[in-house]
């Protein structure tokens, strides 16, 4: 039987790609995101494609309770999810101060309360049939503090621990749990952010395919890019300032 893959964010950016790359290796697709309209043209491009089975459901993970909803939702239809794809995310640049509450407890909410309830849902299921893989999307923001970003830089230091420690406990129920750190990539990421493209972002293809690699591997982290790699040896002290200059720097380019 061909196996259930659960991606997370997929309507675009490295869930999209993922999406993509699944559907090339036979695997059936569980998509969520919040634009339905992409995930039916999905679900009917790829089933049509690759003669695989793909389940759609509108979901907005920053809202409290919703994970839940999603994993019950999937139970209800009788399946079983072999692989999970916790990708859903998103960030502001902005000075911490200033931004407004409802959008620290959005971000919180789906970078790491839904991604941490779904992956012990799943987690539970898959160690009680000794099979499965967990891959969570971090950043290689994980490794350092952000100023003018520092809730998603420190929403993602979290996935990178949380992912770490429960890669160690679930190892003994033959379940592998990997941490995928990208850098900068070519996503509607910074759009979102209300700054422009780092012109050395990666293409999220490249992304994806390095992230499915390392899970295929059963491999705990992934930095794709040798300077992302390099990046995350800077010493903290060093890096703040940085982050925080370059940081400002994209979002004033982008409004003028």
């Amino acid at each position: 039987m061909k196996e259930y893959v659960l991606i997370t964010g997929a309507t675009s950016g490295i869930g999209y790609e993922f999406a993509k790359i699944f559907a090339e290796n036979k695997y059936n697709l569980i998509l969520s995101g919040r634009n339905i309209k992409v995930l039916e043209n999905m679900k009917e491009d790829m089933e049509e494609k690759y003669k695989i089975m793909v389940y759609i459901f509108e979901k907005d993970l920053s809202k409290k309770g919703t994970a839940e909803e999603l994993y019950q939702e999937i139970k209800n239809n009788n399946i079983n999810v072999d692989i999970l794809i916790n990708n859903a995310g998103f960030g502001y640049v902005n000075e911490f101060i200033n931004e407004e509450i409802t959008k620290d407890y959005e971000m919180m909410n789906l970078n790491m309360s839904s991604l941490t309830i779904l992956t012990k849902l799943y987690g539970r299921e898959m160690a009680k049939r000794k099979h499965g893989k967990i891959l969570n999307v971090a950043s290689t923001g994980a490794y350092h503090p952000g100023p003018y970003t520092a809730v998603y830089y420190a929403s993602k230091a979290y996935v990178l621990s949380l992912t770490e420690a429960i890669a160690h406990e679930l190892k003994t129920y033959n379940v592998t749990v990997t941490a995928l750190c990208p850098g900068a990539t070519k996503t509607n990421f910074c759009k979102r952010e209300g700054k422009e493209d780092n012109p050395k972002a990666k293409d999220p293809a490249f992304v994806a395919k390095k992230g499915y690699d390392a899970l295929m591997k059963g491999k705990g982290n992934v930095i794709p890019g040798i300077e992302n790699k390099l990046l995350v040896m800077i010493p903290r002290k060093i890096a703040a300032p940085f982050i925080g200059k370059y940081q400002m720097g994209l979002k004033k380019k982008s409004k003028q």
